[in-house]
């Protein structure tokens, strides 16, 4: 059996190595990888959402309970319509990631308007998330959304967004033999010089 897959599929096999059973989203030609394989796996249910805003809020809910939401939207004005959720996600502190799609990596940062594309969508997403990373290449793409776990995890603990070009969403790659967990950084308490005597 070959070890050969494609990013969308890396991007569900991760999720579900961190114990993700339901993710919230819209479905969009700029995630339909990602959305294809979780839907092929039938191991984490997709909750279809009518707006970017309604997928980021149901997966910040679920997370405040679970550890871990998820949404799934689009590029553009898809990303753009999550952000007010993100921000009561960051205010809230939620464990949550914001996986969306973006353009093909030849159209980025042209400011071309290349479908659905919205400038500087990458500034947006950081100024609304505890982080954003922006996944070039398709070997990058298991050790980022690996890495964006881990901190969206981590305390304090908030919405971390994934951008994922619909090209390397597409992209073969083999597939990594560690999907799981990324070891928390140890938080340790400041030393307490009133203690010492």
């Amino acid at each position: 059996m070959s070890n050969r897959v494609n990013v969308g599929e890396a991007i569900a096999r991760v999720l579900e190595a961190h114990g993700v059973n339901s993710v919230y989203g819209v479905i969009s030609i700029h995630n339909l990888p990602i959305a294809d394989a979780i839907g092929r796996r039938e191991r984490i249910r997709f909750v279809a959402a009518r707006g970017e805003a309604g997928a980021v809020t149901m997966a910040d809910a679920h997370g405040r309970f679970s550890g871990l939401g998820v949404a799934i939207t689009s590029t553009g004005a898809g990303a753009g319509n999550a952000v007010g959720a993100l921000l009561e996600a960051l205010n809230a502190a939620s464990p949550l990631i914001h996986l969306t799609g973006q353009v093909e990596r030849e159209y980025l940062d042209r400011d071309a308007s290349f479908i659905h594309e919205t400038r500087d969508q990458l500034t947006f997403l950081k100024a609304s998330s505890k982080a954003a990373f922006r996944i070039t290449s398709p070997e990058q793409a298991v050790g980022v959304l690996r890495e964006a776990i881990r901190v969206a995890t981590t305390v304090p603990m908030g919405p971390v967004s994934v951008e994922l070009p619909i090209d390397v969403q597409a992209a073969e790659i083999s597939l990594p033999a560690e999907l799981g967990p990324v070891r928390p950084l140890a938080v340790t308490a400041p030393p307490r010089p009133w203690a010492a005597a």
